[in-house]
């Protein structure tokens, strides 16, 4: 009798403690909940982080880190925290299929990405038949045309009709009718030639030579050997880095004084630094990032391109590139719709398709149900680059 009774004098002690742990435990952190309980929205991602489009998707990445940190702090998307799982796809087609399957498979409300078109356009099936929102951070105008075939499809960049009407306006003015064009042997390559040849028709200008590389090649002077016999007048390339660097290089190690002129492509720093100094005197056709210093103060970008130069250079110290750009776009369109439409796919989708005047860092967004990437020409300028810097042509 008396050992049951000292037991009973434990009881108070053990309730105590039991609530105790109560307490805390309801001070820990949920990553499904913020502290007001709500439940966290997921947001999937599929980046080009290694491989031969690594210049583009570390700078994706890394913005979309820091964005999601950023509406994190101000209290996430109408009190719900945002969870962004980023993937890397290694720059290729079935890493991307995989990587998208596994986001759709964990609920995310949306997936950005990719960097570069082929994985992108390898993911619309899986997108498509998921019904799943997608807004691509890659350039090919296939990856939202036709609109019929992308209902759940968006991008940020301009598509290949609006850079290719900059490069055809360009060599109007500087009367030169006959050109060569080189490109890539993959879907963004592939893209631009045929958006290319269209306008290149319609403008009078002739296409003297076709060339094409792969994107690991490692010299191009057997094409440009040809191209040179071609008597072309100014040669355009359609390719991002590594392979658009050593083929600038060639060019300049052959003495090839005409006009060459690359794609929004290469509009990054690592572009410029590949080609080891023969990059100066490229033309190209390029989002209003790359020159916002020399942009007019009363542009109404300006303000939007200011801030994210700042707050990226101050995180990374380092300074942004267009392709950082992409995913600010995409993230805060993406945002923007979910803000409206709450965690439901089909209205984000909606919601998305309805977007009208948002300015980003790409240009002022007018998306409609037959254009899901809503740039219009206004949105880019042409540069050329001297001294291993972006100079506006006026």
């Amino acid at each position: 009798m008396k050992k049951s009774i000292k037991s009973w004098k434990f009881i108070p002690c053990l309730v105590l403690l039991l609530a105790l742990s109560l307490i805390v435990g309801g001070c820990g952190t949920n990553s499904q909940t913020d502290a007001a309980g709500k439940e966290a929205y997921k947001i999937g991602a599929v980046i080009d982080i290694s491989g031969n489009s690594s210049s583009l998707g570390v700078p994706e990445r890394d913005t979309l880190k820091m964005m999601e940190e950023q509406l994190n702090a101000k209290g996430g998307i109408n009190g719900h925290p945002v969870e962004l799982e980023i993937l890397d796809n290694k720059s290729t087609e079935q890493e991307a299929v995989t990587a998208v399957k596994g986001l759709i498979d964990k609920g995310v409300l949306a997936v950005i990405g990719c960097s570069s078109s082929g994985p992108s356009m390898a993911m619309i099936p899986t997108v498509q038949n998921a019904k799943i929102p997608m807004i691509s951070l890659a350039a090919a105008s296939s990856i939202v045309e036709p609109v019929s075939e992308r209902q759940w499809v968006f991008k940020t960049p301009q598509s290949d009709i609006v850079m290719v009407n900059k490069i055809i306006g360009y060599l109007q003015s500087n009367n030169l009718q006959k050109v060569a064009f080189m490109s890539m042997n993959n879907s963004y390559g592939d893209g631009g030639k045929k958006t290319f040849a269209v306008a290149a028709k319609e403008s009078n200008i002739t296409i003297v030579a076709e060339e094409k590389f792969a994107a690991d090649d490692k010299d191009m002077t057997p094409q440009l050997t040809r191209v040179k016999a071609s008597g072309s007048q100014a040669v355009i390339v359609w390719a991002i880095p590594p392979s658009a660097s050593i083929l600038t290089k060639n060019f300049k190690d052959m003495g090839l004084t005409i006009p060459l002129i690359h794609s929004h492509g290469v509009g990054n720093q690592n572009f410029i630094d590949l080609a080891q100094g023969a990059a100066d005197g490229v033309i190209l056709p390029i989002g209003k990032l790359a020159v916002a210093d020399q942009i007019s103060a009363d542009d109404p970008q300006k303000k939007v391109l200011d801030n994210y130069i700042t707050d990226y250079t101050k995180k990374y110290n380092s300074a942004p590139n267009s392709f950082g750009g992409y995913a600010v776009d995409a993230f805060n369109l993406l945002v923007n719709a979910i803000e409206k439409a709450g965690a439901d796919r089909t209205a984000i989708r909606d919601q998305l398709e309805k977007t009208q005047g948002y300015t980003g860092i790409s240009g002022i967004f007018n998306m409609s149900a037959q254009d899901h990437n809503g740039l219009k020409p206004d949105s880019a300028v042409m540069v050329r680059i001297e001294n291993g810097k972006w100079k506006l042509i006026k």
